[in-house]
């Protein structure tokens, strides 16, 4: 029996998720919101009311924002920045909702939330779940933990008294998706390459990562500079944020780890476009893509994140921003795409999304034009199906 939403789509042209090249006039069946019959187009009708014709539009994989910050907007507001840094969550839930829906707007359709001191985005994910009208999947780090005294106030907190990051971890009650752990400073917008020491050492790193695996929890690691990031690998951490400046050795280990690594290079183009530090920043960036590049070359598995809510980086958008410099680092269009859809959903242990295959849920993006018009073209987005049902409809 055929369900309500079950029908054909015929695509234009199809960029699955994988990396793999892009395949032009596909067709695929939607049953009960999964892919079927995934095969080149045949000679079926399409002014059949079942099919779907676009085919004029460009297919893939409902995209995913790796690395974000839910209750900070990208303004460079201070007044707003401020607010948003002080305000209760009364005022803030109507923040985030209000950043999720530009997130869907581009394409993004799963956001992993690297924390906010107030928990904010957690209780948010609580307290007011997403329903229909913003299908959007929420990964929540609560707040992140740094050492006392130093960098991650704004995002998180440090262990109480005499405890050490590893037995905060375990005694932590809240539900929350993933540990957030800041093992480095912030990248220097003053003086190039300036490294700051690591936080917790490799023993205590090393008790937290599996403090938190006994928890059932992966962790995400900020960190920059050749010592942190080293010990943040060594320390069996599931992926690196930022990671400015770590080296090609750490980018080796990353590669036999098989550790996920999100760049947020993004982050330093909008200093510099935004006229902060332009000089440093645009030289943290070049490197930045340096960095990238060589991972490609090793095999690194990079996940498209962007640090929205950093200043300069807006909440959906910089999805497409990211993705160019992605591209220009020397990934190839379907590579990027990879990045932001089948190498978050690993990341993000979504096992369901993030490559168009038999099987798979049919949660796409669909923008007109071919190819080559990406990743613009995710500024006049056709249509999002979400599990097999168009959004909005």
């Amino acid at each position: 029996m055929q369900g309500e939403d079950d029908r054909v789509v015929h695509a234009g042209w199809l960029i699955d998720g994988s990396g793999e090249p892009i395949r032009k006039d596909m067709v695929f069946a939607i049953k009960d919101g999964y892919i079927h019959d995934l095969k080149p187009a045949g000679q079926q009708n399409d002014d059949d009311p079942n099919v779907l014709d676009l085919t004029f539009c460009t297919l893939l994989p409902g995209l995913i924002d790796s690395h974000v910050h839910l209750f900070m907007s990208g303004t460079d507001d201070r007044k707003i920045r401020d607010f948003q840094l002080q305000a209760p969550f009364d005022d803030i839930n109507d923040v985030i909702a209000d950043h999720i829906s530009q997130h869907l707007a581009y394409g993004v359709i799963a956001v992993r939330d690297g924390g906010d001191r107030r928990a904010h985005a957690r209780r948010y994910k609580t307290e007011c779940p997403v329903d229909g009208n913003t299908p959007i999947i929420l990964k929540v780090a609560g707040k992140a933990w740094h050492k006392p005294g130093r960098y991650g106030r704004l995002i998180g907190r440090p262990p109480e008294g005499q405890e050490t990051l590893a037995e905060a971890i375990t005694k932590a009650t809240e539900k929350i998706d993933q540990v957030k752990i800041v093992n480095s400073g912030v990248n220097s917008l003053t003086r190039y390459g300036r490294e700051t020491p690591p936080q917790f050492s490799t023993l205590e790193m090393q008790a937290a990562v599996a403090a938190a695996k006994i928890r059932g929890f992966k962790t995400m690691v900020h960190a920059n500079g050749h010592i942190p990031v080293r010990i943040a690998i060594d320390s069996g951490c599931h992926s690196i944020e930022h990671g400015f400046f770590m080296g090609k050795e750490n980018l080796k280990r990353m590669a036999d780890a098989k550790t996920t690594w999100v760049p947020t290079a993004y982050t330093m183009e909008a200093y510099a476009e935004g006229g902060i530090a332009p000089g440093v920043a645009r030289k943290n960036l070049d490197h930045q893509l340096e960095q990238i590049s060589i991972a490609r070359k090793l095999g690194v598995r990079i996940a498209l994140g962007t640090d929205a809510g950093s200043l300069g980086v807006h909440h959906g958008k910089a999805v497409i921003e990211e993705m160019k410099l992605l591209i220009a680092s020397g990934h190839t269009l379907p590579e990027a795409i990879r990045c932001a859809t089948m190498n978050g959903a690993k990341l993000l242990g979504l096992t369901d999304i993030g490559l168009l295959d038999m099987g798979m849920r049919a949660t796409f993006v669909a923008v007109p034009g071919d190819p080559s018009d990406l990743p613009d073209s995710l500024n006049r987005i056709e249509c999002i199906f979400i599990n097999g049902r168009m959004y909005g409809s």
